[in-house]
């Protein structure tokens, strides 16, 4: 399994080489870009560069990019609304569509693998209105994705239109041979648990965020800081069929110093057995 770090750990912070540098220390062979403006503001020409220029003279690789989540600067919080490419109204949805299309063309010079993709938000439910709004998502982002060499992944997020059972049945309906799934551990265990979420999605998992919690709210603790049954989790996901990469994704709000990551990164590769 690959071992990657998600940028979202120092999602208060302006992305700069010197994260990457501490990844790579960490023994990290790639990167999840958080396409967040105030940290990687993937709309600037000049900080697209930065990232480019880095990972050109660095063998640590751009693996993938985490969708954005809010189109501003403040992640919602002066009241910008979501980027919820289901929405019910449909220039919300045009609108959340328009802005992973300016996140994906970074790939023209961040040749990133993988775009991780949330299908609505928490309270979404599942109709049959959700299921159009997710085909037709899927099918737009994917013909803008594919020319520029990324791959749209599904990621499991706490509400209903993500249930396994209702990936599958986007997956089949549309005929997503080429589209995956992203397994969130840490949003599986706060569900269905872990092993029956993985099971089912088992052939189209490509990535795995990994993140640990105590069972009640989605924490993004280092593994091991929470409940997780980590051996077990490990071991299915090395036998899916693709072997998805590992990706560790820790919350910016435990305010971890920079030299406090790369130290405990390295420590959850050992403990999940991604270690070189």
């Amino acid at each position: 399994m690959l071992k990657v770090i998600s940028t979202h750990i120092f999602l208060r912070h302006r992305l700069h080489p010197g994260f990457l540098e501490l990844f790579a220390r960490a023994g990290a062979q790639g990167v999840e870009l958080f396409a967040a403006r105030q940290h990687f503001d993937y709309t600037s020409r000049a900080h697209v560069r930065e990232m480019a220029d880095w990972f050109k003279s660095n063998p640590v690789e751009p693996f993938s990019m985490h969708a954005p989540l809010f189109p501003d600067l403040e992640m919602g919080r002066g009241g910008a609304p979501a980027v919820n490419v289901i929405h019910p109204e449909k220039s919300r949805r045009v609108e959340a569509m328009d802005e992973i299309k300016r996140a994906l063309e970074v790939a023209e010079q961040v040749p990133f693998r993988y775009l991780i993709l949330h299908l609505g938000e928490r309270e979404d439910t599942w109709n049959t209105r959700s299921l159009e709004n997710s085909l037709t998502a899927l099918e737009h982002l994917r013909a803008f994705a594919n020319p520029l060499g990324v791959k749209l992944l599904v990621e499991n997020i706490q509400n209903e239109v993500t249930q396994p059972q209702n990936i599958l049945e986007i997956l089949n309906v549309g005929h997503f041979g080429d589209i995956g799934v992203c397994l969130d551990v840490g949003h599986a265990h706060l569900g269905e648990g872990v092993a029956p979420v993985l099971s089912e999605l088992r052939p189209h998992i490509y990535s795995s965020h990994l993140h640990d919690n105590k069972g009640g709210r989605d924490e993004h603790l280092w593994p091991g800081d929470g409940t997780v049954p980590w051996e077990e989790t490990m071991s299915e996901l090395r036998s899916a069929p693709r072997t998805p990469a590992g990706v560790l994704e820790i919350h910016y709000s435990l305010e971890e110093n920079s030299e406090a990551v790369a130290a405990k990164a390295e420590a959850a590769f050992r403990k999940l057995g991604l270690s070189s």
